[in-house]
């Protein structure tokens, strides 16, 4: 039997006309005051008012009982945590504030909690594979249903792997703007499954493990490129407990991957450097020297934004010895983007971070011109790069002929990342004059606002 969330209403009240996201800002701000590290967010505070979370972890709980002096979780909308867990309360809570760093590690615990939510209704858990469609162009299959309490076999797990495969066609297209709120539905479902029964297989539960995983880290890296940065931050963090959970380090390290980009443009840059290396030492036994590139080149970025100039430059060298060694099996299928136009890409990008604008722009311009079109989002992406690089560097004509080719890809591309990347280099443009920045700046006042 299921149990049915019972939304708390308690909470609610206490948001009054916040939004979540302003309620989120605060519960944070709680938390620095007291020397909490909480990564609350929005989608967390839906879950609690919901009645998805049933009791905050401890935590939280110390945040909640700060910002509300005299109260009781029970004030509060909360369920006794004994009632919650199924057990008796673990050892009361320290009273000094925790010591470990604002990592992503920090969110493990409640994330952790999270994983085994029940997503069903009527008795069935929903993989909507075939919900994922940008602007209803796409078809697939009907949904695949499976009864509660069942085994969950092969055409489960493939139609989650298949989720998977089909968001990252759809942004390497098309961009995440439009597809972050459909990609919701099947993360919901994949994890449901989880819960759904026992895999008739260990392998096959190893597949859907990494498959819920790979799953959440796709739907974080559209809130990532579509600048919801703490619903990514949420994502990556539920794509790393499951990693943990299943002992998976190449989902380990595809987490660590992607939250260390997330820090770096969170302006978090030695968090960055931190989720980078750990990323590596869980990569180091997988056999991949691509994915060791990749990783070097995560921990260059955040070096670059920390002013580390050695350091980025040593993080590089060892990214290109690495990616020189070539593909091989052990590479993992997310890394299909990763060829040696991204490779320079990322290079530009810590040369930009480090102010060397015109040895960015020769890197960014070489990526422009090794990327393969079908890569639509990402050959937008680095002609952007290359025209703020070309504007700071001075050289305006050419940057503006860069910022053009990107308005004519973004009928097709919906990238907040990529938008913010050219309203940047026009803000550059802008006082050099010219006919040609002028004929540039006609045209990115005409661009219609986003729909993400």
């Amino acid at each position: 039997m299921v149990t049915r969330a019972v939304p708390n209403l308690a909470f609610r009240r206490l948001r009054g006309q916040r939004s979540a996201g302003e309620f989120a800002a605060a519960v944070r701000r709680a938390g620095r005051e007291i020397g909490e590290q909480v990564a609350c967010d929005a989608r967390y505070i839906g879950r609690v008012e919901s009645g998805e979370i049933r009791c905050p972890n401890y935590a939280y709980e110390r945040v909640f009982l700060h910002m509300f002096p005299g109260v009781t979780l029970a004030d509060l909308g909360f369920s006794a945590r004994e009632s919650v867990r199924g057990r008796g309360a673990r050892p009361a809570p320290r009273s000094s504030p925790s010591p470990l760093p604002p990592t992503l590690d920090s969110d493990i615990d409640e994330e952790s909690d999270v994983l085994r939510r029940v997503f069903m209704t009527s008795g069935t858990a929903t993989v909507a594979a075939a919900s994922l469609g940008l602007g209803g162009g796409a078809s697939a299959a009907g949904p695949i249903t499976v009864p509660a309490q069942r085994r969950v076999g092969e055409a489960e797990v493939s139609a989650v792997e298949e989720a998977v495969r089909k968001i990252r066609l759809l942004d390497d297209r098309h961009g995440a703007d439009g597809l972050y709120q459909r990609a919701a539905a099947p993360l919901r479902a994949a994890y449901a499954l989880l819960d759904a029964g026992t895999a008739t297989r260990r392998s096959t539960a190893d597949r859907l493990h990494a498959g819920a995983g790979e799953l959440a880290i796709s739907v974080g890296w559209l809130a990532h490129d579509s600048g919801r940065f703490e619903d990514a931050r949420s994502h990556y963090a539920e794509a790393l407990a499951t990693a943990r959970l299943a002992g998976d380090s190449a989902l380990e390290a595809h987490a660590f991957c992607n939250a260390s980009f997330l820090a770096r443009d969170m302006g978090r840059a030695r968090e960055a450097v931190r989720a980078a290396e750990a990323g590596g030492r869980a990569a180091g036994p997988l056999g991949s020297p691509r994915l060791t590139a990749l990783l070097a080149l995560r921990e260059a970025g955040g070096r670059a934004w920390l002013g580390d100039r050695t350091g980025c430059e040593q993080a590089i060298g060892r990214a290109r010895t690495a990616f020189e060694r070539g593909s091989c099996a052990a590479d993992p299928e997310w890394m299909s983007f990763f060829r040696e136009a991204e490779l320079e890409i990322l290079e530009a990008q810590c040369w930009s971070a480090l102010g060397d604008w015109p040895r960015a722009a020769r890197h960014a311009r070489r990526a422009t011109r090794l990327q393969d079109p079908h890569f639509t989002r990402n050959l937008a992406l680095y002609r952007a790069q290359l025209a703020g690089d070309l504007a700071r560097a001075g050289t305006a004509d050419e940057a503006s002929a860069a910022g053009h080719q990107v308005l004519d890809l973004l009928d097709r591309v919906q990238s907040s990342r990529i938008r913010g990347m050219l309203a940047s280099a026009v803000r550059v443009l802008r006082p050099r004059g010219g006919p040609e920045v002028a004929a540039l700046l006609d045209r990115y006042e005409e661009l219609p606002p986003s729909t993400g």
